[in-house]
């Protein structure tokens, strides 16, 4: 007897053809909640990805944005319409989130250089400090190459002697002071060792000259004075040493090194809290700067051939030779690491500041790419003092482009002056915004080029430098990546001699032979009683 077959297809099941016999076999259904649950999972996906990227996404939407809103402010009359008042009030959140950036600066690079300075022994802390400098080092060498290179190839001065000669005529900006090469890396040394350490908090040491009358003869006399800029040079040289010394003192100072380290996590907590506010000041920081700007399209239209020379550069730079040094010592994914400071790079877009852009780029690197707080708190801070790819760049680039305009030849000779003097005056360079140009002047005198035609440089520096800074920062996060790696390595290399070692000192005493289970497959083989080797065993099949 054979059922009737179901009139409503029972939960999960249908009915399906009919087998040979005639009776129907039920099929099971696909099941509606398992498809929804698969569509939910993936949506929970997308969201936790969103979630995990928010903040990187809302900053590089504030930098668009921001770029949008300043366009069409200068499109309906700029400065000129706002007036002053409303253009300050305009810029007021940009210039919030750079005070809140500035306010932090001081506490956390020095706690975390001593923090980080106390937890490596002194061997270590050498070892990593060369590895980092020498790292540094090549970079800047790099990037200096590649903008003489790309500037000589791209001519970007040839055809701007009218240009140069309407913009001194209109004497927008002022004539930057020569400085002597001599005296620059003298200020270079007495900044690393400030007589006052509270002073060097907001004030550095700085060359200037004043003309006197020596017998019958002009001459420019030094005169040295104190300048409104924090020292970042000497606190991190400072704030390494007293590092070092405590941990000389053993356990005596381990009270002061927790003092340090607490106060330091105390600090990281403000920065998660200031990156939230960040696409908001970056944001008006961006506009800002556009609608100061008078004729933004006459600009890129005169001085295009040298913005592009730059731009250029620090794109090679950035996406091909640091991810390539990445790449070939870690055998990871660079791109995958560049994702994971995007905030940092925004950040420095925005703020123009490789010291404003130190907190987030100690966050992002600790969070999103697993280096370690000790390494990433001794050496960003460090990068952000001496690691300037991007200012070298657009130096040797700006050098090349002013010698251009005065129609000047370089000769293998000054070339060479201009790579050794943009690498050494890179170090110590103020890491605030248009810092690569006060530097330019020392390069400049060395080459005997004229330094008045700065004034061209100054017209693009705001675009420039954001991009300088996003090259600077970018090069002390893969700085710390490839120390990361290099730790990492050490420690596995150092464990397996431990292990040879402890192998080999272990006496060998003949191990007794395990008593084994009995199988009935096998049968143990008697053999004489003098002979010491195991029993031959003979299988019974």
């Amino acid at each position: 007897m054979v059922a009737d077959p179901p009139r409503g297809d029972p939960k999960g099941l249908a009915a399906a053809e009919p087998t040979a016999n005639g009776a129907p076999t039920l099929a099971p259904l696909e099941d509606p909640g398992a498809t929804r649950g698969c569509r939910c999972g993936s949506r929970d996906r997308v969201r936790r990805c969103l979630r995990a990227n928010l903040l990187v996404l809302l900053t590089v939407v504030a930098v668009v944005a921001g770029v949008a809103l300043g366009m069409g402010v200068s499109g309906a009359g700029g400065a000129l319409a706002l007036g002053p008042a409303r253009l300050a009030a305009f810029a007021f959140p940009g210039e919030l989130l750079l005070r809140l950036l500035k306010m932090i600066i001081l506490p956390l690079v020095v706690c975390s250089l001593i923090g980080g300075a106390a937890s490596l022994d002194s061997s270590a802390l050498g070892r990593l400090g060369a590895w980092a400098l020498l790292f540094f080092l090549v970079t800047t060498l790099l990037a200096s190459a590649l903008g003489v290179v790309l500037a000589l190839a791209l001519q970007p001065g040839a055809a701007f002697a009218a240009i140069n000669a309407s913009a001194a005529a209109t004497g927008g900006v002022e004539e930057a002071p020569g400085k002597e090469v001599l005296d620059s890396f003298l200020d270079l040394v007495r900044n690393i060792f400030p007589s006052n350490l509270v002073s060097a908090a907001f004030r550095s040491y700085s060359t200037t000259y004043e003309h006197r009358w020596i017998n019958g003869t002009m001459v420019k006399v030094p005169i040295g004075e104190e300048v409104e800029s924090m020292n970042i040079l000497g606190l991190v040289v400072f704030a390494i040493v007293l590092g070092v010394a405590l941990r000389k003192l053993g356990p005596e100072g381990e009270l002061l090194i927790r003092f340090f380290n607490s106060f330091n996590d105390a600090t990281m907590v403000l920065v998660s809290w200031i990156m939230w506010y960040a696409p908001v000041g970056i944001l008006f920081l961006v506009a800002g700067k556009i609608v100061e700007m008078e004729d933004v399209g006459m600009l890129f239209a005169s001085l295009g051939k040298y913005i592009l020379c730059c731009l250029l550069g620090h794109a090679i730079h950035g996406l091909l030779v640091l991810p390539l040094i990445y790449f070939l010592f870690t055998r990871k994914n660079p791109y995958r690491f560049l994702w994971g400071i995007m905030t940092a790079l925004a950040t420095a877009f925005g703020t123009s500041s490789s010291s404003a852009t130190l907190p987030l780029m100690m966050k992002c690197v600790e969070e999103r790419n697993g280096v370690a707080k000790h390494i990433s708190r001794f050496i960003l801070p460090i990068g952000a003092t001496v690691n300037m790819d991007g200012a070298a760049l657009f130096q040797c680039v700006a050098a090349v482009f002013i010698a251009q305009l005065n129609q000047r030849s370089l000769d293998f000779v000054k070339i060479i002056t201009v790579l050794v003097t943009a690498t050494a005056s890179s170090v110590g360079a103020a890491g605030i915004p248009a810092g690569g140009v006060l530097t330019l002047a020392i390069i400049l005198e060395a080459v005997s080029l004229p330094v008045q035609d700065i004034s061209l440089i100054l017209a693009v520096d705001w675009l420039v430098d954001r991009s300088c800074t996003v090259l600077n920062v970018e090069g002390d996060a893969f700085g710390a990546g490839l120390l990361q790696n290099y730790v990492d390595r050490t420690e596995l290399r150092s464990s397996v001699p431990e292990l040879i070692q402890v192998k080999s000192e272990t006496p060998l005493s003949p191990l007794p032979v395990p008593t084994e289970e009995g199988n009935p497959l096998l049968k143990q083989c008697p053999r004489p009683a003098g002979d010491a080797d195991p029993c031959e065993k003979e299988s019974v099949m």
